[in-house]
């Protein structure tokens, strides 16, 4: 049995202040649920964070992580100055990484063998925009993405990982895929991780990551192939993240 997994994404937001107020106020506010938890905050906020939710079950993640272990890499941060400070997530390819700061699926590779070298959990984000949805591509956009990484670190990788489907067309636009629309490409990548191994399909946890609010969680927690989300801007509002995290 998957363990849910409810994994909040801040982005480029908050103050360091509000960043620690919030992680507090999750920590408090969280009870005792059964599943996990996270929240994947800047950078620099990191440290603070983290040190917040000392005592409660929520862990942190980073929301990217150098494609190179170390070296004359300006402005990066590698894997391990992100397990040297005790982050266990990284997300990988996510959707504004690909449209605005040019990651290539091979790049994305690059990042998730990293993440894993150094114990970090990446967190695959895999999706199409609403042109390639349009053009009835969207299980070739995510075979590409998937094959990348496959590739560059086998299936057995995906025993020690965690995919995100994030379709572009519903980040941050109002949208929402359906309950069902969730759920087919959900299990369109449960079953391509399976060609090469069942054993990873059914253990590996697969988020969704279009839109999640406290309005629609329950119905897509509730599909077979959604183990849990990548929330954005709902984990802004500990009260509307909160809702979240029970709706498992």
């Amino acid at each position: 049995m998957r363990q849910p997994l409810i994994m909040g994404n801040w982005k480029m937001n908050t103050s360091r202040e509000e960043g620690v107020q919030l992680a507090k106020a999750l920590a408090e506010g969280l009870g005792s649920v059964a599943q996990e938890v996270a929240v994947c905050v800047p950078f620099v906020y990191l440290s603070d964070v983290k040190n917040a939710l000392a005592g409660s079950p929520i862990a942190v993640g980073a929301q990217n992580v150098a494609d190179q272990a170390s070296g004359a890499y300006t402005g990066e941060v590698s894997a391990t100055m992100l397990a040297d400070c005790g982050i266990k997530y990284a997300l990988v390819g996510h959707s504004e990484r690909r449209s605005y700061y040019g990651d290539t699926n091979q790049s994305v590779a690059n990042r998730f063998c990293q993440a894993l070298k150094q114990n970090v959990i990446p967190v695959l984000c895999v999706g199409e925009t609403l042109d390639e949805r349009e053009q009835n591509r969207t299980f070739q956009v995510v075979d590409e993405q998937l094959d990348a990484v496959i590739d560059a670190a086998g299936i057995e990788a995906f025993g020690k990982a965690v995919i995100a489907y994030e379709p572009v067309w519903a980040i941050g636009t109002g949208k929402t895929a359906t309950d069902e629309q969730a759920q087919e490409v959900h299990q369109y990548i449960r079953q391509r991780i399976a060609e090469r191994s069942a054993a990873v399909a059914e253990k590996v946890q697969i988020l969704y990551g279009g839109s999640v609010k406290p309005d629609n969680a329950k119905g897509l927690f509730a599909m077979p192939d959604i183990d849990g989300g990548l929330v954005g801007g709902a984990s802004l509002d500990a009260k509307g993240f909160l809702q979240i995290c029970h709706s498992v």
